[in-house]
């Protein structure tokens, strides 16, 4: 069977998203939790990467949400770190804080601890939002253990840029 996660794929996924950034003039920027980075990992390794990848921020605790992302406050108390909500407020401030024309924010649970009845382990907001326009968040629930879930939240975090970059 073959690994749609594997190291291989991802890398594959991230040069179909660059190839078509570049070709859309679109800059990127990352804004991740449960993934500490590795959007902005799986990007960078792409050669060439530089002509449309701003930049990425992994923030994990309430305090950065806010400082580097603009999460409001109330936001985190009220619905949590892992929510809808705050999945929107990371990929706008995002964009806010970047010059990027383009963004992704992931907020999850990757395990194996953090989850609970309402949010099990795989539990991650994905949001995608370009600059003036609407976000669009989506809630998956993904299965296997922290790196797994880790994978999938990466993979569907680049296929979403595409969705996001071809909707007019």
């Amino acid at each position: 069977m073959h690994d749609t996660h594997s190291d291989a794929a991802l890398h594959t996924l991230a040069e179909a998203t660059g190839t078509l950034l570049r070709a859309t003039h679109h800059r990127l920027v990352t804004a991740e939790s449960c993934t500490g980075g590795w959007i902005a990992k799986a990007v960078t390794d792409v050669a060439g990467c530089s002509d449309w990848f701003d930049c990425g921020m992994a923030a994990y605790s309430y305090e950065a949400k806010q400082a580097l992302l603009g999460v409001n406050p109330h936001t985190l108390e009220t619905t949590g770190a892992v929510s809808r909500e705050t999945a929107i407020e990371m990929v706008s401030g995002a964009l806010v804080n970047s010059g990027a024309s383009v963004a992704v924010a992931v907020t999850g649970i990757a395990g194996p601890g953090g989850g609970s009845d309402d949010k099990p382990v795989g539990t991650v907001w994905i949001a995608w939002k370009r600059r003036g326009g609407y976000a669009c968040a989506t809630l998956f629930q993904f299965d296997g253990d922290r790196d797994a879930v880790r994978r999938q939240t990466v993979a569907a975090a680049l296929r979403g840029l595409t969705a996001t970059v071809e909707t007019r």
